[in-house]
């Protein structure tokens, strides 16, 4: 079992980039006492060397689950700050969640696609109404429907709608591709400071 877990400064300070440091190394020791295997997926650093703005953590193994259940939520690493000895404050929020990395890819094969010859009204002459040259392509794992009219031959209307068909799948590969990007990036703005599902300390 493989689960993606998001460590994110929000949009605190400094500290907060530090506090995600520590708390994904921290993370990935009590991983390691689970015998689940971790691997940093992503990472943005922060502005300090050995901070980091966010990290996603790849957990895989049969407690992954349980694993990524203790970490998710407002995480709070309580110290003082390395960065201003003088101030106050020692609790430095971060919020980890879940999240998805790769968006599935559709593959394409022209197996999967169910070419069907149609006629179509509207003006054109008399070839267009009386043969059935147009084609309807139908991509049968997603149910895309695609259908062209645009040529006089059937094999060309074939070869125009199995091409659009490609690229109309591609381009919701993309679209879902982005759509995780900014899902993990709203991740950020999500931290709520107190109450912490669990505290650490050095």
């Amino acid at each position: 079992m493989t689960v993606y877990l998001m460590l994110s400064a929000g949009r605190g300070p400094l500290e907060c980039s530090w506090a995600v440091a520590e708390l994904a190394a921290r993370l990935e020791s009590d991983a390691a006492r689970r015998a689940v295997r971790v691997r940093r997926a992503e990472s943005v650093p922060g502005e300090r060397p050995g901070t980091l703005r966010s990290v996603v953590l790849e957990l895989d193994g049969p407690a992954a689950q349980e694993c990524a259940a203790a970490w998710t939520g407002t995480l709070c690493w309580q110290a003082s700050s390395p960065y201003r000895p003088n101030h106050g404050r020692k609790n430095w929020y971060v919020i980890a969640q879940r999240c998805s990395l790769d968006a599935p890819s559709t593959a394409f094969d022209e197996s999967d696609v169910d070419v069907v010859p149609c006629r179509t009204g509207g003006p054109g002459g008399q070839h267009r109404n009386k043969v059935s040259t147009a084609v309807r392509a139908t991509h049968r794992p997603t149910g895309t429907v695609i259908v062209v009219d645009t040529e006089r031959q059937f094999g060309l209307n074939r070869r125009l709608a199995m091409r659009q068909l490609r690229e109309r799948l591609e381009r919701g590969d993309r679209a879902a591709a982005q759509a995780l990007t900014t899902a993990r990036w709203h991740v950020h703005d999500e931290l709520i400071r107190g109450d912490p599902v669990r505290t650490e300390r050095p």
